[in-house]
């Protein structure tokens, strides 16, 4: 079983069920790979072997009288630290809670917990879970498995590092600017933005330790190897939080299409708004025309009535009006000034980041009927197709650029120097869309870095995203381990 740890985490969770593994075991191997590789990622940053190794025994004794903890009895899993963790330093990548240890873990986490999982480290994150790359000054940078002179993406970054490099069954992370996808695509493995609000953000770093209020924009979700683990995982953490429980039930529908033979699929791979890496194209219109090939009714000219450009700018102004709230009043100020600066029809990054970060009510309002015109008429497209075939990025995993002025960061498209910033465009459309959005590993380039494809669809229907993700999956053969690891 050499290869146990780039198994998915059902079918590690059915080789303990079969008797085929304890749980005590299979932790013990991924600890072992932890301690013999990670110094080379930085990935797993706060570590509890040994409760993990207490509550893996607990389990097996549990299975030998016939008793199971739930659908993750026994797993051992890693999880971002941007969620508490009950009894688990948890930093959220800040400084001021690099001594925080819950006495409560996530609501999403708890469920996990209470599926059955093992929660044996925290992985890394960048502060505040701030950055499409991961580093903090508590812990340090994180590597990518595919090269290590680059990042993992972010915020999640050290989460999908993790499963790359084979070093757990599972893992949980959060999307606000493609905090899930991202690292997904770059580290070649799956990841789910849900629906927004359908997973409980409860227990997130930020907001601060013990915030109850929800953040608009960002959601709570999975990364794994396998799309199985992606409808697994959601399925046990998806549902209302304490404020609704008593009241509401969610009721997700069932994917639209069971096969490729009955799915209506549009394909947005290429828009002037955002030019595309071009071994990244190929790889992503390949997994198009291979579902073409197996049957899917493809339309590669449908768009909805919406422009990227017309998505983006809505996006960034209510991010920034998100993320802006908590810097502190100095940087909002600092934002006043430069808006005032800006030509009324100035659409840059820098004129979008101060508008929104100084966002009044009365503009908020205005900027969140945009977002609803935005949604009826993905509504409307959604009549027709059943998902939406996009990147997640403009090119693949680039090197560290820890500037902290991200307007002086640039990446190389194309023999292009592009503004950083673009790496939010593609991440824009799903989350100002309040859709979901599954990642699907489609390839790896010439250089040997991977390349997902990014899956949206519609609102509230999760189980469709993800099942297209299985298509590809099977079609196209999905995870592929990181050579060397």
């Amino acid at each position: 079983m050499t290869d146990l740890h780039f198994r998915s985490a059902s079918e590690l969770g059915r080789m303990i069920r079969r008797g085929e593994i304890s749980s005590a075991e299979l932790l013990d191997h991924f600890i072992a790979r932890i301690e013999k590789l990670d110094g080379k990622l930085n990935a797993v940053v706060a570590r509890d072997f040994d409760r993990a190794q207490s509550l893996a025994r607990a389990a097996d004794e549990a299975r030998t009288r016939g008793e199971t903890l739930g659908a993750l009895h026994g797993l051992p899993v890693t999880i971002k630290d941007a969620y508490e963790v009950e009894g688990i330093t948890s930093t959220g990548g800040n400084p001021l809670w690099k001594d925080h240890v819950p006495a409560r873990s996530a609501t999403a986490i708890e469920r996990l917990q209470r599926a059955g999982a093992i929660v044996m480290g925290k992985t890394n994150v960048p502060f505040l879970s701030g950055d499409l790359q991961t580093y903090n000054d508590i812990y340090g940078t994180t590597n990518n498995p595919w090269a290590l002179e680059c990042g993992p993406g972010g915020s999640s970054g050290g989460s999908a590092a993790s499963l790359a490099a084979g070093f757990a069954a599972a893992e949980f992370g959060s999307d606000i600017g493609g905090s899930i996808r991202t690292p997904a695509h770059l580290c070649g493995v799956f990841g789910h933005k849900p629906t927004f609000n359908i997973v409980p953000k409860r227990g997130h770093l930020p907001g601060p330790p013990g915030a109850l209020s929800d953040s608009d924009l960002s959601v709570a979700g999975p990364l794994a190897r396998s799309a199985e683990d992606l409808r697994l995982l959601l399925s046990l953490t998806a549902g209302p939080d304490w404020d609704n429980a008593a009241g509401w039930k969610l009721d997700l529908p069932p994917a639209r299409a069971k096969s490729p033979k009955e799915l209506r699929v549009a394909v947005w791979i290429e828009d002037e708004f955002c030019d595309i890496d071009k071994e990244s194209v190929g790889l992503l219109t390949n997994a198009a025309k291979a579902l073409e090939d197996a049957g899917a009714n493809v339309d590669w000219q449908a768009r909805p009535a919406l422009t990227l450009a017309e998505i983006t700018e809505c996006y960034l102004v209510l991010l920034h009006a998100q993320i802006g709230a908590g810097m502190p009043q100095s940087v909002r100020n600092h934002w006043a000034e430069l808006r005032k600066s800006f030509a009324a029809d100035d659409k840059s990054h820098a004129a979008l980041q101060a508008i929104g970060g100084t966002l009044s009510l009365a503009e908020r309002v205005i900027w969140k009927e945009v977002q609803a015109q935005m949604r009826w008429k993905w509504h409307e497209f959604f009549k027709s197709y059943d998902v939406v075939l996009s990147p997640v990025l403009m090119r693949t995993a680039f090197e560290h650029d820890h500037q902290s002025n991200w307007h002086k960061r640039v990446l190389e498209v194309n023999g292009v120097k592009r503004p950083y910033m673009d790496v939010l465009i593609w991440a824009g459309p799903a989350v100002v869309g309040y859709l979901p959005a599954s990642v699907a590993p489609v390839g790896v380039t010439s250089e040997g870095k991977p390349v997902g494809i990014q899956i949206i669809g519609p609102h509230l229907e999760d189980y469709t995203t993800i099942a297209v993700a299985e298509m590809l999956e099977e079609i196209l053969g999905g995870f592929t381990p990181p050579k060397g690891w």
